[in-house]
């Protein structure tokens, strides 16, 4: 930061004798009549200590830098973006690297995250993928020089040949959705979760029970697969995948309407037998939306003849009366920036790893005789834990 300060002071000594450049130069870049040169000379600073006091940097004393800001409050200095930018090294920008634009769930995200890079006045760089390669491309971008100040990767693998460059570099990185143990993580706990779903349906008598998924190429469909087979093994019911209908991936892995109709018309088809499903699990609501539509024209009642019980709690579940998983969706994205700046402002802190436990609302969609919308006592809490990096 200090050379910057040399570098214009040395403009200003070779420009002198043109009289008014200094105030001009230092006008436009701060947009201001209080300059940081100003601060300098009333302080009686260089303007590097006052650019490392405005930035809080940890090298200057307590005793200058409560000089530094006597001044700037008694000036009234109100720095320039721009300048900020400049003196610092720094772009004011951070970037999200994360699936699926339209996706429901990430719409919700995607709000908590811009909502709250606004308030904290920061640009922010959004990067919606498809595939690991176009992940590994924004990764790419995301590392060289003067892009962005720091990263967060959703809801995806985080590729261990980035791991040592973003470390190398010291780029903070925060992983929601995903984990990697040398980086900040915000996670779901989707195992625990599905067995609550789970648990709640058993305890409504159902003993046939499927699942509708996504793609298990994803973590949250692998987990909640986990926390499906954990619940029936604890009930000593056997596991069959044979009762797991993942059909017409396309896109955004199968967390879409058209994957759950599709996944719903085969499980019907297919549910015959001496013990038939009498309630499926379904990994998202955007899922469960379309298997409500295929089971009704197929003539199946729900919750009568199948109860459903979802994942998320987007917007269209209360209008389908949808019993879900409730996931804090717009909580993981204010929380993943805050844990961004935390790390910017704070590198060699401690790594934090956040989880959440999604909250179970019962609707009309499994078939509990409760009142609409109740919340079950299961979950909705939150647990931190911090490990040295």
């Amino acid at each position: 930061m200090e050379h910057i300060g040399i570098h214009l002071w040395k403009r200003f000594h070779l420009y002198n004798h043109f009289g008014s450049f200094r105030s001009q130069f230092s006008t436009r870049l701060c947009g201001m009549g209080v300059t940081i040169y100003d601060l300098a000379r009333e302080a009686g600073v260089g303007i590097g200590t006052v650019s490392r006091c405005l930035n809080n940097h940890p090298s200057v004393s307590e005793r200058t830098r409560a000089k530094v800001l006597a001044v700037v409050t008694r000036l009234n200095y109100q720095p320039h973006a721009y300048a900020q930018r400049l003196a610092s090294k720094k772009t004011n920008t951070i970037s999200a690297i994360i699936p699926f634009f339209t996706n429901y769930f990430f719409v919700q995200v995607l709000q908590g995250v811009q909502d709250r890079a606004s308030e904290l006045g920061i640009d922010l760089i959004l990067y919606g993928v498809s595939n690991p390669a176009q992940a590994e491309y924004y990764l790419r971008r995301s590392l060289q020089r003067g892009h962005v100040d720091g990263v967060m990767f959703f809801s995806m693998k985080f590729p261990e040949s980035y791991a040592a460059k973003f470390q190398q570099i010291k780029l903070p990185l925060v992983l929601v959705d995903a984990h990697h143990p040398s980086f900040d993580s915000i996670r779901v706990k989707n195992r625990e979760a599905a067995m609550v779903a789970m648990r709640h349906l058993l305890g409504l008598g159902h003993r046939s029970i499927a699942m509708i998924n996504a793609s298990l190429k994803t973590q949250p469909a692998l987990d909640r697969l986990e926390g499906y087979r954990a619940a029936l093994e604890e009930a000593g019911i056997p596991f069959s995948m044979e009762r797991v209908f993942i059909a017409g991936i396309g896109k955004q892995d199968g967390f879409n309407r058209v994957s759950g109709r599709a996944a719903m018309r085969d499980l019907i088809r297919l549910n015959t037998g001496p013990s038939p499903a009498t309630a499926v699990l379904i990994a998202s609501d955007v899922q469960a939306i379309g298997a409500i539509e295929a089971a009704r024209e197929l003539g199946v009642r729900v919750p009568e003849d199948l109860a459903i019980v979802s994942f998320d709690d987007i917007e269209l579940a209360h209008h389908e009366q949808l019993t879900t998983m409730r996931q804090p969706m717009y909580e993981m994205g204010t929380l993943a920036v805050e844990r961004l700046i935390t790390r910017m402002q704070n590198p060699l802190s401690p790594r934090t790893e956040t989880s959440f436990f999604p909250e179970l609302i019962i609707r009309r969609s499994c078939g509990a005789r409760l009142e609409p919308g109740r919340v079950e006592p299961h979950g909705g809490g939150i647990e931190l834990v911090a490990s040295r990096m």
